[in-house]
C-alpha cells in the first residue's frame, strides 16, 4: 500500500483536513528532519500516556496522579450550575471568557439532522442525577448557535424531561450569532451570552 496515502488518508479524517491539505501535511513530514518527524511522532503515542478522561466531567486533561480534573475537585466553584458543551474546546473558550464558575459536562460531539453523530447520554443522565443528589439548580445548554447546535439542544431537552421539576433548564442568550461556534466566540460574546441566557 501507498505509505504517502495511507497516512494523507488518516490526516484527511481530521476535523476540518480536505485531501489536498491532508497531501500538505505528509510531504511537509517527508521534507522535514528525522528527528522532527520522530518528536511529532512521540507525542502523538504519548496522548494515551499523559493525557486523562475526567470521569466526571469528561474532558481531556494533562495526566497527573488525580485521577478527577481540577475543575471538578475546585471546591469553589458553583454545585448548583452544570454548564453542557460540545467539545473541550467550548469549556476552554468559557474559562478564558472568566463569567462561569459552575460545573462542566462535555457531550462529546452535536447530532446532525441527518441522524449522524453522537452524544454521550448514558453518561449525562447519570452525572445529572448525581448532581442532583448535591444541589444541582440550573442546567445551561452552551451547545454551538448552528442548526446541528440547536437540534443537539432539542434532543437533550427532551432527554432531560424527567428532571425539569427539580432542574430548571436553560440556554445562553443570543450574544451568539446565528450559525457561531462556541469554540472561536470571543471571551466578550461569551460573557453577554451567559448572562442573557435564558429557560430552554
Amino acid at each position: 500500500m501507498d505509505k504517502i496515502d495511507e497516512l494523507a488518508r488518516a490526516f484527511a479524517k481530521l476535523p476540518g483536513i480536505g485531501p489536498r491539505q491532508a497531501k500538505r501535511f505528509v510531504y511537509h513530514l517527508l521534507a522535514a528532519p528525522a528527528a522532527e518527524r520522530a518528536q511529532l511522532a512521540g507525542l502523538v503515542a504519548s496522548l494515551s500516556e499523559n493525557v486523562r478522561q475526567c470521569p466526571e466531567c469528561l474532558r481531556f486533561y494533562n495526566g497527573t496522579n488525580a485521577k478527577v480534573c481540577g475543575y471538578c475537585t475546585d471546591q469553589s466553584r458553583d454545585d448548583t450550575l452544570l454548564m453542557l458543551l460540545e467539545k473541550d474546546q467550548d469549556l476552554i473558550a468559557v474559562e478564558r471568557a472568566g463569567t462561569y464558575k459552575g460545573r462542566y459536562f462535555v457531550l462529546g460531539g452535536v447530532l446532525t439532522l441527518s441522524g449522524k453523530g453522537a452524544i454521550r447520554e448514558k453518561e449525562l443522565l447519570k452525572a445529572v442525577a448525581a448532581r442532583g443528589a448535591r444541589g444541582l439548580k440550573e442546567i445551561i445548554l452552551a451547545l454551538s448557535a448552528t442548526s446541528e447546535g440547536e437540534h443537539t439542544a432539542d434532543h437533550v431537552r427532551a432527554l432531560l424531561a424527567p428532571f425539569r421539576d427539580a432542574v430548571k433548564i436553560s440556554v445562553l442568550g443570543r450574544g451568539l450569532a446565528t450559525g457561531s461556534e462556541l469554540e472561536y466566540s470571543d471571551a466578550e460574546t461569551l460573557r453577554a451570552a451567559f448572562t442573557n441566557r435564558h429557560e430552554a
